[in-house]
């Protein structure tokens, strides 16, 4: 065996204790990346097995061929195709059976009053289908519906609302139905499609809730006969369809779902948990480079002796790496093995938190095997480059002399560095979100900006502990003198232990900023353009939900105390191509409950060959008032409108504005977004919401909000994602602790002696875990303080990129109570990360400590 690698295993042997934080960073990172690249493979093949389950007797999918799909939609809106087509199709040879599959939105109201779902997952509606190998769901109790009223229900939302059988409730299409569950259902052997929930009808009650008008399907299932395979059967459906229909295989269809499914939830949530991936092993990489450094130093004696005896200098180097590639690889070992116990834990636990995986074995692809363990050794070997070069760099001489002092904190060159790279920082950073808009320069300078922290560390930490430490002189006497010195004594050391405290500190700060300013974004959009008193709104976060009742505005008009009700709705057009949203309402209202700022026009006379659009909207597109403009709706056909109002404002009404009268032959399923009202003079608003109240709770019950409820409900997803944020970067806030406490535990044994020494002298055992606590703590509020500083450059950074990205003026806010709890966990992490090191310390004995070399 190679003397290096013999020299390097024993080192290992001999000192344990040293590389366990090491390990733990990179168990931990790894197994977090692992964990998530095998719950992402697992959620794809189960919900490929599962639709592939729930699908397997549909052998074809007849549809509209064209779809028109609006900005942030992944799934277009087809046009519907006509039922009376079913009998054609099912005299081609070849052909079992075909059914229409008539499909729309229709939430179901629970036991205690309350709509099931909606808070992101669709709630579906549909006819039941009476073929079974044609019906995607399977009747698990009771019976099919028979008559009007009468509804099957998946079991999952049957439960989740406290749902019998036998029992009536209300269903939201969005027009309130009073509805019997007869029969209780599962998809392809589940309770559910994840929190996606489904209510059959009769086809006759389908069509009269949930289309336009009779004779319209979402799509046709067709089943082949036996022999015909789905290819052949698509090639003999697709001669008799008429122009505008296609037909597709039911493995196409069944793919499109799981690809649909993975758009829109696993594709952002697997991005999510792998940039939370990248953050932990990025904060990993600091304790790990800031372990060998130390390790290195107090080796220099011993590195020195080793070249003294004639070892080379690649001989020292490569017993370095030796020894963090022995780490790396049985750290990332068991960070693999941890990730898919990771896995298997949330496919255990998500049921239990309304997240039901769909079951079976857990899967691993290749690529969640061989990535984690590279990036692991990578990612080791790596940090320990540096030192390992360092080391083998110790000159022989070294040998003969006292410990060397760390100079870094008084390093002109990494003052002028630094600076430079903070000023190149700041400059690209204010070019890429001020002059000339571009998430690159942005990104580029955030993370050059993240370098000159590290570069700047050992200069500020000097400064920036004596200021933070100051305090500690008058409130520990000399045991807080003594820690402020200890972390004094390496600027460089002080500086790489708090930086990977600070990035993570940073990260949790950037989002904590960001979701802030997304909640006084959303509370200055409401303020400057919703001028109405109360808000009806169906779940502002997600895609669930029916909408609300089109009758519900014109009944509120109605009410005495009531001076404006308006109804937002939203259909989908191509405007000169372009796929494009519509909110269609009464545009006279609009005006009178929405702050539409200057508008240039007359919106009462938009008629139903009228439109109004935003001037911006209008200057994209080169519309001017007076022009006409040509619409293509999902019914296949085309008309022209004419400009007859720009306005200025469009948060909350829309780009595009159409009246209902134009809406009406081009419509699917009808159903607002918002109703908004204003009162009458002297009208309070207690008593003009509770006249409210009770006409809503004869059309599904819908919140009705005051303006300020009605902002911070629109905010709530924040909230939502902001929790799963801190839970996540929880792993990074560890991982520094165990860099802070691995560092402290290190800088103990090398300062034996001087312990000792201070024993000796009379210092108890208290003042020094005292002593060592306090170190700590000095050390974790420099990274605090810093991540907290570059954390709110950074919120700034990503809101004013938002703001040039999109076409809302976004509002930057800071939180001072979310900040102070983040500083508050952050010297926690510190004062916790010192309990060890500290006992330790005060458990060492004097006599040997003093003989200590």
């Amino acid at each position: 065996m190679n003397a290096s690698v013999r020299l390097s295993l024993a080192s290992l042997r001999a000192h344990r204790r040293r590389f366990a934080g090491t390990f733990l960073a990179v168990f931990l990172g790894v197994a977090f990346l692992a964990g998530t690249l095998v719950m992402g493979d697992t959620l794809r093949a189960s919900f490929d097995s599962l639709f592939g389950n729930a699908t397997s007797g549909t052998d074809a999918v007849v549809r509209s061929a064209d779809a028109i799909t609006t900005p942030g939609e992944a799934q277009g809106v087809r046009q519907p195709v006509d039922t009376a087509l079913v009998r054609k199709l099912e005299a081609v040879p070849g052909v079992a059976a075909a059914a229409p599959n008539i499909q729309g939105a229709g939430q179901l109201v629970g036991a205690n009053g309350k709509p099931i779902g909606g808070q992101g997952p669709p709630t579906l509606a549909g006819n039941w289908i009476t073929d079974p190998e044609l019906n995607p769901y399977r009747l698990a109790e009771g019976r099919a519906p028979r008559a009007s009223g009468e509804v099957v229900v998946n079991r999952g939302a049957a439960e989740k609302g406290g749902l019998h059988l036998g029992d009536t409730t209300t269903l939201r299409t969005p027009d309130p139905v009073r509805v019997t569950i007869v029969g209780l259902a599962t998809f392809g052997g589940e309770d559910g499609m994840a929190q996606v929930t489904f209510t059959g009808m009769t086809r006759s009650d389908a069509e009269k809730y949930l289309t336009a008008r009779p004779g319209q399907a979402a799509s046709i299932q067709v089943r082949a006969a036996p022999g015909v395979s789905q290819r052949d059967l698509v090639d003999r459906l697709t001669p008799v369809l008429p122009k505008g229909v296609e037909a597709i295989t039911g493995q196409e269809s069944a793919q499109e779902n799981t690809d649909a499914i993975s758009a829109r939830f696993l594709s952002v949530f697997t991005a999510l948990l792998l940039v939370f991936s990248g953050v932990a092993l990025l904060v990993a990489t600091f304790s790990i480079h800031n372990t060998f450094a130390i390790v290195v130093a107090q080796r220099t004696r011993e590195n020195a002796l080793l070249r003294a005896l004639g070892a080379a200098r690649r001989q020292v180097t490569a017993s370095t790496l030796a020894e963090a590639t022995v780490v790396a690889v049985t750290a990332s070992a068991a960070g693999l093995a941890g990730g898919i116990g990771i896995a298997a834990g949330l496919q255990a636990l998500f049921p239990a938190i309304g997240f039901p995986f769909p079951d079976g074995n857990l899967a691993i692809g290749a690529l969640s095997l061989l990535l984690p363990l590279a990036v692991g050794i990578v990612v080791c070997v790596a940090s320990a480059l540096m030192p390992a070069v360092r080391a083998g760099r110790t000159a022989p001489l070294a040998a003969l002399r006292e410990t060397s002092v760390d100079t870094s904190g008084a390093s002109r060159t990494r003052a002028v560095t630094g600076a430079g790279l903070l000023a190149l920082a700041v400059s690209l950073t204010l070019t890429g979100v001020l002059l000339s808009p571009s998430l690159w320069l942005a990104g580029g300078g955030a993370a050059l900006a993240l370098a000159a922290f590290v570069v700047l560390g050992p200069v500020a930490s000097t400064t920036a502990v004596r200021l933070l430490g100051a305090p500690l002189d008058r409130l520990r006497g000399v045991t807080g003198g003594l820690a402020r010195r200890n972390a004094l004594r390496s600027p460089k050391r002080t500086a790489a232990t708090a930086s990977a405290l600070m990035i993570g500190v940073a990260v949790v700060s950037m989002f904590t900023v960001f979701g802030a300013s997304l909640k006084a974004t959303m509370d200055q959009t409401v303020s400057r353009s919703f001028a109405g008193d109360v808000a009806i709104s169906t779940p502002s976060f997600g895609a669930g939900g029916s909408g609300l009742s089109p009758a519900l505005a014109p009944a509120v008009q109605r009410l005495p105390e009531v001076e404006t009700a308006v109804g937002l709705g939203r259909g989908v057009a191509e405007v000169d191509g372009r796929g494009r949203a519509l909110t269609v309402t009464d545009p006279a209202a609009l005006a009178r409950t929405f702050d539409l700022g200057d508008v240039q026009g007359d919106l009462r006379t938009l008629g139903t060959d009228g439109i109004a659009i935003t001037r911006k909207e209008a200057d994209r597109q080169d519309l001017t008032l007076g022009a006409t403009t040509r619409l293509t709706f999902t019914d296949g056909s085309t008309k022209p409108f004419t400009v007859r109002a720009l306005y200025d404002q469009s948060e909350l009404a829309g780009d595009y504005v159409i009246t209902r009268a134009a809406w009406a032959p081009h419509r699917t399923q009808d159903a607002d977004t918002l109703v908004a009202v204003t009162f009458r003079d002297g009208v309070s608003t207690a008593d003009g919401r509770a006249a409210v109240e009770k006409v809503a709770a004869h059309y599904g019950n819908p919140d009705v909000q005051t303006r300020s409820e009605y902002a911070q409900s629109s905010a709530g997803g924040i909230d939502m994602m902001l929790t799963l944020v801190y839970a996540l970067l929880a792993l990074a806030v560890v991982i520094a602790l165990l860099g802070i406490a691995n560092t402290l535990t290190l800088a103990v044994h090398e300062r034996t002696r001087e312990l000792g020494l201070l024993r000796a002298v009379g210092q108890t055992r208290a003042q020094l875990r005292a002593m060592v606590r306090w170190e700590s703590v000095l050390v974790a509020a420099f990274g605090t303080a810093g991540g907290l500083g570059l954390g709110a450059f950074l919120g700034w950074v990503l809101v004013k990129a938002s703001d040039g990205a999109s076409d809302s003026a976004f509002a930057f806010a800071l939180p001072p109570a979310r900040l102070a709890v983040v500083a508050l966990v952050g010297l926690t992490a510190g004062a916790l990360a010192g309990l060890r090191p500290a006992r330790r310390a005060a458990r060492m004995d004097v006599l040997r400590a003093i003989a200590t070399e």
